[in-house]
């Protein structure tokens, strides 16, 4: 296997319940690597931005006003297969569907606060981690 890039984000719902360790050691667990982390406040212009692609959606206006509620940390992990690996370790996007031992059934309040968001492709991985961080601030 080749070890690749993925980016995460540790969501409001999560830093406000203080389990930014937590997750990130189930992250770690699941053999991936923390190689360039921070905590952020995004801006509702970041985070328009960012989910940009959901523009037209209805739940577009909720997600972003949800993003910008509180700190978040944005993460590059490394590993195996690494985009794979996080979505595996991270479960279903809806809690209730998830498998036992995911951050999401373990950690999640619900379909909408579910702690944590993951590239869902290696191109899409690419284009998350330069939205946030430089190349310099990535060192693995």
């Amino acid at each position: 296997m080749e070890v690749t890039r993925t980016f995460s984000i540790i969501k409001p719902d999560a830093t406000r319940r203080n389990l930014t360790g937590a997750v990130t050691r189930m992250l770690e667990e699941a053999g991936l690597r923390v190689v360039a982390s921070k905590r952020i406040h995004m801006s509702q212009d970041q985070a328009e931005g960012f989910y940009a692609v959901h523009r037209e959606r209805p739940f577009f206006n909720d997600l972003v006003s949800f993003m910008i509620s509180g700190p978040v940390v944005v993460q590059v992990l490394e590993g195996e297969d690494a985009v794979k690996r996080n979505r595996d370790i991270m479960g279903a996007t809806n809690p209730d569907n998830a498998e036992p031992g995911t951050i999401r059934k373990e950690l999640a309040e619900s379909i909408e606060a579910n702690s944590v968001h993951g590239s869902d492709s290696d191109e899409n991985a690419a284009t998350e981690i330069a939205y946030f961080f430089k190349e310099e601030e990535i060192v693995g």
